[in-house]
């Protein structure tokens, strides 16, 4: 009971949500632990060794490491037998290059030393025609060149001789061993040049090298007007060298 000057009294309960939320969380956290341990007991069971696989892994990334590095010495020896094959080539095309120099400066001088054997010749009875000297130019445009031909009198001429030269070129095209005659090296134009000196005549003659053909010996045909004196024919080294 209360009297006249008594007041109602005020109780106050605490609640403690904090003890729900943190127990809950506690067994939340227990039983992720215990499924935890329920799948490593489920994976031991069927046979798998946490602590093997481990080992079994650090070996494998040991022998990549391996793998590794002996691709990297074997990139490096690779690369270091490329360039020494490819100086072995420059070495090989360079000697070659020399070879064919030389090759050609020998035909150069032996065709030199014919045409003043034909020059100075006065004791031989014998009157003809020979090939002093043939030099092979490039051309104005790809694949065209310029035959350079001089020819002499043997013996002591006392008159003009008149006959013709026929051109022609055998090499090698698609593999297989080919020869053009004149009409083809002149695309149909010319079967043959003509001459007509006493001493000594330089010809000129341009011709036209196939696309795909390799060219590997001239070869030179002289007919006289005089049924006496024989064709004469010889075949040169294809070498094209540039104009002095």
């Amino acid at each position: 009971m209360l009297g006249d000057d008594a007041k109602p009294s005020l109780v106050v309960r605490a609640h403690a949500p904090r003890r729900g939320v943190i127990l809950i969380a506690a067994l939340t956290l227990v039983g992720i632990f215990l499924l935890y341990v329920v799948y490593e007991l489920g994976r031991y069971d069927a046979g798998y060794d946490r602590l093997a696989v481990a080992q079994e892994r650090a070996e494998h990334e040991v022998d990549i490491e391996r793998m590794e590095k002996s691709n990297r010495q074997l990139r490096t020896r690779l690369a270091e037998l490329d360039t020494i094959r490819a100086g072995r080539e420059r070495e090989q095309a360079e000697v070659a290059r020399a070879i064919g120099d030389l090759q050609a400066q020998v035909a150069r001088q032996s065709q030199e030393l014919a045409f003043y054997r034909g020059v100075v010749a006065e004791g031989t009875s014998e009157l003809g025609v020979k090939i002093g000297q043939v030099r092979i130019t490039p051309g104005q445009t790809a694949g065209r060149f310029m035959v350079h031909l001089a020819l002499v009198r043997s013996g002591r001429p006392d008159k003009s001789t008149t006959g013709t030269v026929a051109l022609s070129i055998d090499g090698e095209s698609a593999g297989k061993a080919t020869a053009l005659d004149m009409q083809a090296l002149t695309d149909g134009k010319q079967r043959e040049l003509p001459f007509n000196f006493r001493y000594f005549e330089n010809l000129d003659q341009e011709v036209a090298i196939p696309e795909g053909f390799t060219p590997e010996h001239l070869g030179v045909e002289v007919h006289s007007s005089h049924k006496e004196i024989a064709p004469l024919s010889q075949t040169f080294l294809w070498s094209a060298a540039a104009s002095p």
